[in-house]
């Protein structure tokens, strides 16, 4: 599971950039490509951690407030409470709004338009796209295409101690939370080291 996780953690997808070149004199400036990398799993743990804050939420509100309806909407979204208690609605819901989480987050820390907005101001352009409107719907398409893997992954890698855990009553030590936060931080580290 954790080489599954570097994987997905190191995975990235390389848009190449081009700047039109400028001649100042008898210097040239610009002309040279580079890239924009777009991570596979953009948004980290950040969607894992708000979709079990919200399916928490209704069990908190379930110990102060002494409502029926409250104590079962918590008991059927809530996450398991025993080991072998299997939660299909737990278990569902956890997945989707991880899922949607993820493509909320990435449209938030990935701007398309202040993106392509960027190239337009410093003499950038995606090869074979025009610059402007183009540009926004290609960089959003990209987008929208390298975050499907990263969602699932983000699914699984939290469903799966807790799948584990209710299913075949499988002692699991730590949350998928804990394990991508760890080898983030590893991962992080060894570029530091690489950097040095």
């Amino acid at each position: 599971m954790i080489i599954f996780i570097i994987v997905i953690q190191q995975g990235e997808r390389k848009i190449p950039i081009q700047y039109a070149k400028q001649i100042r004199g008898r210097r040239v400036y610009g002309g040279r490509g580079t890239y924009i990398p777009i991570k596979v799993n953009q948004s980290g743990v950040i969607p894992v951690i708000f979709a079990s804050s919200l399916l928490a939420f209704p069990a908190t509100i379930a110990q102060f407030i002494q409502v029926s309806w409250v104590q079962k909407l918590a008991s059927i979204i809530g996450p398991p409470a025993a080991r072998g208690e299997i939660k299909p609605w737990y278990l569902t819901l956890y997945a989707l709004l991880i899922l949607g989480f993820t493509y909320f987050y990435a449209a938030i820390a990935f701007n398309p338009e202040d993106m392509a907005d960027n190239f337009r101001k410093y003499g950038g352009f995606i090869p074979g796209i025009r610059p402007g409107k183009s540009t926004v719907n290609y960089l959003k398409n990209i987008l929208n295409r390298v975050n499907l893997p990263g969602a699932i992954f983000l699914a699984i890698v939290a469903l799966l101690p807790t799948a584990l855990w209710a299913f075949f009553n499988a002692p699991f030590q730590f949350g998928g939370t804990s394990i991508l936060i760890a080898v983030g931080v590893a991962l992080e580290f060894m570029k530091q080291l690489e950097a040095q």
